[in-house]
């Protein structure tokens, strides 16, 4: 659920993440309990609204909801995937192989904080569970978020799948626990990564709701912004417009 973005060396995730786990997507799919397939579908329906016709996949990691985007458009459309991860981008290269999708993804190496796009150049940006490491105690969340909306057209829209706090007590206090006692312990034994996992764990627990990420966003400059809460509040899509 966490993809790398940003090679600022104030980013705490840059030399952890450097180093991919080969079972990366495989423990995503395990401490998610299969249910990131179905939020990144609702995400690309999402980004699809509108019928897009170029498209970013930003902090794209393996390349996910590039694909999905990809395979479930009705019309013409030019998705292109950027991470700053070079093994990361290795292997969404070699993942769209294997799919049959090399000749409609196109993969960059760049940063989140300077994009390698002119001006308005997108009708969608997306995000998937990377919005997070761009945001939490990242000194670089304004510059992004000026990128973003740099790159988009008028009008174009950024949608953002991420963790998020539910509104309930009862049920923060237990998605709390669930992070604490599986997702980091899980992550951790799989991919050897201590400190990654650790850090999963942390962001996600001291994560901003969705109504302050709404609110982030605002402050930014996008027009307007909306969202839904998946799973009981413990994830949300963003939609913002430039």
């Amino acid at each position: 659920m966490d993809h790398r973005v940003n090679q600022s060396p104030h980013q705490p995730l840059q030399r952890m993440f450097m180093d991919v786990p080969p079972r990366y997507d495989m423990i995503n799919h395990i401490i998610t309990l299969g249910m990131d397939f179905r939020w990144r579908k609702l995400a690309a329906i999402t980004c699809l609204e509108g019928d897009p016709y170029t498209f970013l996949d930003l902090g794209c990691g393996t390349g996910d909801l590039a694909f999905t985007v990809a395979r479930m458009a009705k019309s013409s459309i030019e998705v292109t995937g950027l991470d700053y991860s070079i093994p990361m981008l290795q292997q969404a290269r070699e993942k769209a192989e294997h799919k049959g999708l090399s000749h409609t993804v196109k993969f960059i190496h760049g940063q989140a904080d300077k994009l390698p796009f002119p001006d308005s150049c997108f009708n969608c940006v997306g995000i998937s569970f990377a919005f997070r490491n761009l945001t939490y105690k990242n000194p670089l969340q304004k510059p992004h978020l000026a990128e973003v909306l740099r790159v988009l057209k008028k009008g174009g829209r950024y949608i953002i799948i991420e963790t998020s706090q539910p509104q309930n007590a009862f049920i923060r206090l237990c998605f709390h626990l669930y992070l604490k006692v599986f997702v980091a312990p899980v992550g951790m034994l799989i991919s050897g990564n201590r400190g990654a996992y650790r850090y999963l764990m942390q962001s996600m627990t001291d994560y901003y709701s969705a109504a302050e990420v709404r609110g982030m966003l605002l402050e930014a400059g996008f027009s307007k912004v909306n969202f839904r809460h998946l799973f009981f509040g413990a994830s949300a899509i963003h939609t913002a417009i430039r």
